[in-house]
């Protein structure tokens, strides 16, 4: 029983679930109406999008990569999505299922410069954040796209049982895969695998190329997703969406646990970050605090969340040494 405790102690999630739980306790006592059906609705679609960004991200933090781009792939199948529907009169399924693959190509774009080229990440994607957010402009010329079908916009604000949005179905489905690929596939312990070390990860056989390829190619999916649901959510195909994505796209997974060196990521954690995040937010617009500052608390937040998982990366070090000698 101790083991099991112990064992649930060191999950990486549980941190992030516990100051979760206590601030939706604290909040909803100071502030009852944070707990009302339609704040709580909010909540949950807010929850519902940033979570498939944060996802997006994460994915590329297990392989120990950066993607800057994340913001400008979704931006960019969430002005097609729009626009297919507006100017093309396309069927919104199909225009979903092309953006998905617009955000699927983008993603794979990436990975495959990082893994055939030799230059990291970072200056890959933000070369393309530039080079994807330039052509939503010129489709755009910077103007939104209101033409939305009005099933789009219900199943981007109704609800399905009582305060609880359509929009958390693809949240849910997304989670339970991404875990399911992570932490029970063999492609998910080998994008973990280099992660944690690439150089042993090449000699037990791991083709760590196919491995960049494949994790970016998720992360535009991802993205291009979340791209959709906000185009849904807001009602209309905003060319600034995506814009506002990175800081969250990185706190939630490092808050939730990840190692930004990779090879460790928590999607329970991701979940419980992005959730604190949506809170926070919430509590600055409930006590009438300047809206401002959920940017300074997002980078307070990932400073604390790095120091933490810094400390807990320098006692496993201590530990693994003292068992040697």
């Amino acid at each position: 029983m101790i083991g099991m405790k112990r064992e649930l102690l060191n999950q990486d999630w549980v941190g992030p679930f516990v100051v979760t739980v206590l601030a939706i306790v604290i909040v909803g006592a100071l502030r009852p109406t944070f707990l009302s059906p339609f704040n709580i609705q909010i909540l949950l679609l807010a929850i519902s999008v940033n979570a498939l960004v944060a996802f997006s991200q994460m994915v590329i933090i297990a392989i120990g990569q950066m993607n800057l781009s994340v913001g400008a792939i979704g931006g960019l199948a969430a002005i097609s999505f729009a626009g297919m529907m507006e100017v093309w009169g396309m069927p919104w399924p199909l225009a979903a299922v092309l953006s998905l693959g617009i955000g699927l190509l983008a993603g794979l774009t990436n990975g495959l410069l990082c893994a055939y080229t030799g230059i990291s990440a970072f200056v890959i994607t933000l070369a393309t954040l530039s080079a994807f957010k330039g052509v939503n402009l010129g489709i755009t010329e910077a103007q939104p796209f209101y033409d939305i079908p009005e099933i789009v916009k219900s199943l981007g604000n109704a609800t399905m049982l009582g305060p609880i949005p359509w929009l958390i179905v693809p949240f849910a489905i997304s989670a339970a895969a991404l875990w399911y690929l992570l932490f029970r596939l063999p492609l998910g312990r080998s994008i973990l695998a280099v992660g944690g070390n690439t150089h042993a990860a090449e000699l037990s056989g791991i083709s760590v190329p196919r491995i960049v390829v494949f994790a970016h190619a998720i992360s535009g999916l991802l993205a291009a997703m979340a791209g959709i649901m906000l185009v849904a959510r807001l009602q209309l195909g905003q060319p600034s969406i995506g814009d506002d994505w990175l800081i969250l796209s990185f706190a939630a997974p490092i808050i939730g646990g990840a190692l930004l060196t990779g090879g460790r990521v928590s999607v329970g954690g991701t979940v419980c970050g992005v959730a604190i995040v949506a809170i926070i937010t919430q509590v600055l617009v409930l006590f009438n605090i300047d809206p401002f500052l959920v940017q300074v608390v997002l980078g307070v937040l990932i400073l604390w969340a790095v120091g933490l998982n810094r400390l807990r990366e320098v006692r496993g070090q201590r530990k693994a040494a003292a068992e040697t000698t």
